[in-house]
């Protein structure tokens, strides 16, 4: 008996250790993956920011770009119009889009556009696509459009009245002389206006000159002065000009004579009468800097991100009396774009200004000429004229741009 109890016994524990081997070596089945195949691979490749949202709107998976739009925290959507979209979606299997605003700290909201797709039963597709610039560029489209209109709705006006004065004064020789005067002063602002609006088109897109010469600095700066030489006469302002050729640089000689001029006019325009400007050339590293400094009224500290806006003004005026067009310093930033550059203002209310050309210097294998010593500094004395400022003065304008269209040192034109 007891010999057929250990025979069982044994016979049992075989067969358990039999089935425990078979239990082990079974391969147990894969789960049903959250994310189905292919699906993330998919999304890498779409030129839209891609969510999916499982059960619960929890966050399964999310490209790259999407973390940088804000509409994410942790593993779950921000927006409560982006909720209720998925919301909708999953409740009804339709498609539909809709438009975001994502609030930032520091910087104007971003606009998202956002289209909610079912994916399967369970997942929604959530893809996202960033409009801000489109949104700022049309702003700027808009405003542009707005400005140009009333820029030029004022001088076509005042023509228009005038035109009707001298129709009814025509038999006082001494009136028809003096409203004749005022219409060839406002053809002039006109014909100025719609010449810097054509050269601001063409700036625009701040590309790189094609066709690049070689043009000399020095030349540039004495046509700058022989166009600004009649209104300085009149104020009695003296330009002081220093630049030590050779210095000569790659680009549009006609757009960065334009540039030029337009810093040396509004130097002589917002100057003191019987002051000083100073135009001042140098190399600076592997950069030609040119400095227009003068002793005007300057630009308050507030207004300084803003005056390379078209058609901004500081004070429109004071503009109105200076026939300023507000476009002048906007060329200069897109011509400095262009030409691989930037330019730099430095200002002080009732002291003066300073902008400053910089643009790449134009090496051909010649010494270059460097202005290491002090420049003159302005002391209130009759005969120094204003130094620009150091290195570190300048407040950096950036290039690129902008926002809406710009100012001058009050209108600087």
């Amino acid at each position: 008996m007891t010999v057929v109890a250990v025979a069982v016994f044994s016979a049992a524990v075989v067969l358990a250790w039999r089935s425990s081997e078979r239990e082990r070596s079974r391969v147990p089945p894969e789960p049903e993956p959250v994310v189905p195949p292919g699906v993330a691979s998919v999304l890498t490749v779409l030129r839209s920011s891609a969510v999916l949202v499982g059960v619960d709107d929890v966050v399964l998976t999310a490209t790259a770009p999407t973390y940088v739009l804000g509409v994410m925290s942790g593993n779950r959507l921000v927006p409560s119009e982006l909720q209720e979209l998925v919301a909708m979606v999953r409740r009804d299997g339709q498609i539909r889009e809709g438009e975001l605003v994502i609030p930032r700290a520091r910087s104007l909201p971003r606009y998202v556009h956002a289209r909610v797709a079912p994916l399967g039963a369970r997942l929604v597709l959530v893809l996202l696509e960033d409009r801000t610039l489109e949104r700022r560029v049309e702003t700027v489209r808009r405003d542009f459009v707005a400005n140009v209109s009333h820029e030029l709705k004022t001088p076509v006006g005042a023509l228009h009245l005038l035109a009707e004065a001298v129709a009814e004064a025509a038999e006082d020789p001494e009136a028809v002389r003096r409203f004749a005067g005022r219409m060839q002063h406002e053809s002039v602002r006109l014909e100025r206006l719609v010449q810097q609006i054509i050269e601001l088109s063409r700036l625009q897109g701040d590309q790189l000159v094609d066709e690049p010469v070689e043009v000399d600095v020095p030349t540039l700066l004495d046509a700058a002065v022989v166009r600004s030489r009649t209104g300085a006469e009149v104020k009695g302002i003296t330009i002081h000009v220093q630049a030590e050729p050779p210095l000569e640089v790659l680009g549009d000689p006609d757009q960065l004579q334009a540039a030029i001029g337009n810093l040396v006019e509004n130097a002589v325009t917002y100057g003191r009468p019987g002051s000083r400007v100073a135009v001042v050339a140098r190399t600076v590293g592997d950069q030609v800097q040119v400095a227009v400094s003068d002793q005007g009224v300057g630009i308050p500290e507030a207004e300084l991100d803003r005056i390379f806006e078209r058609f901004y003004r500081v004070d429109p005026a004071r503009a109105r009396t200076t026939g300023g067009t507000g476009l002048g310093l906007s060329i200069v930033k897109h011509v400095a774009a262009s030409h691989g550059g930037e330019v730099t203002v430095w200002s002080e209310p009732e002291q003066g200004s300073t902008f400053t050309l910089c643009l790449p210097v134009q090496r051909l294998g010649r010494p270059e000429a460097r202005v290491d010593e002090p420049q003159p500094r302005t002391s209130g004395g009759a005969d120094d004229p204003p130094a620009p400022p150091g290195p570190r003065d300048p407040v950096p304008v950036s290039a690129a741009p902008p926002a809406a269209g710009p100012v001058t040192k009050e209108d600087r034109s």
